[in-house]
Parts: structure tokens; C-alpha cells; sequence
């Protein structure tokens, strides 16, 4: 359906499109979340469905990783403060709780979810609760609870209470099969680490669920994510953040790949605007329920080059680490973006340039903020 066709019905969860009920009423035994948000609206004492501008009450999993944080505070100038309610199982840090409400949550654990998402009134969820990738090989065990395990309880819940759920994917959902230069929305995938095995099941259980049963959900496949506020949490393009630091703490940075190894990567604050832009999309505009988003690739060597531009006297050596250059490998070299940008209207804002000056000049006054010295 074309995105101009769209009449919005009813926005508790976001827009629904007469299209989209009829979809979700031609599955046979459907259990449908619209026919369930349908029966509901018909029981109260009122002639129509809530108003299309009912704010969303959103619960973040896995909040205190590299993107939770920023994303809520983006989220609460659209929705309001207190109905983002940020989660994970570690203590925060003190501005944490004075930004906005903050529960412990633990993925495995689906009564306490539950009970949140009953006691909150949640009706988006956005769940970043994962182990990433080098961290994920390390330990298997672990990232098969958090990523799969953890994912399950999530959908389990969303489907049951009708909420709209986002999943971030990753270019890590792909293997060394699938087409790299560049990749596809729609392609053979086959990732080789548990971290990628646990998003293409994701992937794969939300589109069912989606077509079986009219769940709302929503997946975009990140680049590496570029941002200043979180240090690096054991993913494959790490790198691509540390050497900023580097750069400006002892200005020698030791890179894991090769200076060759090109990936698609993303400012974090494109990641976030993409972010928002997906969940607040009508459901006719979406013919993906997965989306691949990019911004820019570029290699270690080429980000080096460009930090020298602003400090000539950053020194990197290389020193290839088996298990993430292997990873890397097999990743895409750039992501086909699309249908992302034909049907919601994703563009990124920042470039190479763009991202390295900003990203210096961040990491600079940080440090200068907490008395640390500037290389």
C-alpha cells in the first residue's frame, strides 16, 4: 500500500491504516493485536477510538548500554518525561535518575516484565537487552539466555499486551555468504557468531508473529554505532570509537583489524533520529518489518587519516585480533538502504567528515569538563 492511501484509525500503539485491520482480519484464527486493541476501545464508554495524539508510554530494556540513554532523552522531549521509563539490571549513574524514571529490569526474568509493562501502562517497547558480538563469543551460554531467551519473554509479552516493539538488528545478522558490497534487505544471511545467529532469530520470530498474529513489530539493522557518551561494550567495531580517545588521551591507538577492513558505520545520533522516524512510521507506510539503515563505510585507515587532519600526531599500529577479524570478514562493506528510504523517509545527516569533527571536539570538551588532560 502506498503510504498516500493511509487513513489512521486509531493511535494508541501509533497509527493503524484501514488496510493494516483488513490484513490482520484475513489471517485465519488471527489473534490479532488490532482485534484485541479493537475489542477493547468497543468496551469503554465511548463512541470512538482514543485520540491520535495519546502520547505512548515506552519501556526501554538494556537502557544503560551505548544507545538507551540518549534515546530516551530524545524520546521524552517528543512524549514526556515520565512515560520513557529507562531499565536495566545495573545501577545507574546519578544523572541517570535525575533525567527521568529509571526500574531495574532483568529480560529473563518475564513476571517482573510483566508487572512493569501491566504497572506502566506500556505500549511501545524497545528492548536493547543483548550480549554483542566479541563479548557474545566468549561467552555462549550467556548470550544464548540474554539474546534468545531474553527476546522470547519480550515478544511473548508485547504480543500478549499489544504493544508496538522495536528490535534492533545488526550487520552482524549477516555471514559470509550473503552478498557484502553491498548488502540487501532481503538476502542470504547465515551469520557465524551467536550474537548474529540470536538477531536473525529475532528477525525472523517478529516477522512471524507479525504475519501470523498482527504483532507490531519493528527492526532496523545498525551499522557500527559512533557515539561519546558510553565506552565500548565488546563489539566488533569498537574501534571505531576507542581510537577517538586515543587519539586524545595518549595519541597512539593499537587497532584489532586490519587498516583495510572496510564496515558500515553511524554517528549516534543518525542511529537515534532513525530510531524515532521508524517507531513513529504509520503501519501502511512499511512493507519491511526488518530494514537495513546506512550512513557511511569507511576502513580504519581512512578514519585515521581523517582524525589527522585535526591532530597530525595520532599514531596507530595494527595488531589483528583472530576471533573479531574473523567476525569482520564476514560482515557486509556496506548496506543497501533502499527501501528504508522510499518508505519512511530515512537520510542520514552525518558523513565521515561530519562525524570525526564532532566526535573530537565531544570527546575534548569531556575530558577538559573532568579535569583530564588533552594529547
Amino acid at each position: 500500500m502506498q503510504p498516500g492511501v493511509c487513513v489512521p484509525t486509531a493511535a494508541v500503539l501509533g497509527l493503524f491504516c484501514r488496510g493494516c485491520l483488513s490484513k490482520a482480519r484475513s489471517v485465519p484464527g488471527s489473534l490479532s493485536c488490532l482485534h484485541r486493541q479493537m475489542s477493547r476501545w468497543n468496551s469503554q464508554d465511548t463512541s470512538s477510538p482514543p485520540s491520535s495524539q495519546e502520547n505512548p508510554r515506552i519501556l526501554i530494556t538494556g537502557g544503560l548500554g551505548q544507545l538507551g540513554v540518549g534515546l530516551a532523552q530524545i524520546l521524552r522531549k517528543y512524549y514526556g518525561t515520565e512515560n520513557v521509563i529507562l531499565s536495566d539490571i545495573k545501577k545507574p549513574q546519578p544523572h541517570v535518575y535525575d533525567n527521568g524514571p529509571f526500574v531495574y529490569a532483568d529480560v529473563l526474568d518475564y513476571k517482573h516484565l510483566r508487572e512493569l509493562i501491566v504497572n506502566y501502562r506500556i505500549t511501545w517497547l524497545i528492548h536493547y537487552s543483548a550480549l554483542l558480538s566479541a563479548v557474545g563469543e566468549a561467552n555462549v551460554a550467556l548470550a544464548r539466555k540474554i539474546n534468545i531467551t531474553g527476546l522470547h519473554n519480550v515478544l511473548d509479552l508485547a504480543l500478549e499486551n499489544c504493544l508496538r516493539l522495536f528490535v534492533p538488528s545488526t550487520i552482524g545478522a549477516f555471514g559470509p555468504s550473503s552478498p557484502r558490497d553491498p548488502a540487501p534487505d532481503l538476502c542470504v544471511q547465515r551469520p557465524r557468531t551467536i550474537y548474529g545467529v540470536s538477531k536473525v532469530h529475532g528477525e525472523l520470530m517478529g516477522e512471524y508473529l507479525h504475519h501470523k498474529y498482527g504483532l507490531d513489530f519493528r527492526c532496523l539493522r545498525y551499522p557500527g554505532v559512533i557515539s561519546v557518551n558510553t565506552p565500548p561494550g565488546g563489539g566488533t567495531t569498537d574501534y571505531a570509537v576507542q581510537i577517538f580517545h586515543d587519539a586524545l588521551s595518549t595519541g597512539h591507538h593499537e587497532c584489532y583489524l586490519r587498516p583495510d577492513t572496510r564496515l558500515p558505520m553511524m554517528h549516534v545520533s543518525d542511529c537515534h533520529r532513525a530510531t524515532v522516524e521508524f517507531m513513529q512510521a504509520p503501519e501502511c507506510q512499511l512493507s519491511l518489518r526488518t530494514y537495513n539503515i546506512a550512513a557511511m563505510s569507511f576502513t580504519p585507515e581512512e578514519v585515521a587519516q581523517e582524525i589527522r587532519r585535526h591532530l597530525p600526531h595520532l599514531k596507530v599500529t595494527y595488531n589483528p585480533d583472530t576471533v573479531r577479524q574473523t567476525i569482520a570478514d564476514s560482515w557486509p562493506v556496506r548496506f543497501d538502504d533502499t527501501n528504508a528510504r522510499r518508505d519512511w523517509g530515512w537520510a542520514p545527516v552525518y558523513r565521515l567528515e561530519e562525524l570525526v569533527s564532532d566526535m573530537l571536539r565531544s570527546i575534548r570538551d569531556k575530558r577538559t569538563n573532568e579535569g583530564l588532560p588533552v594529547s
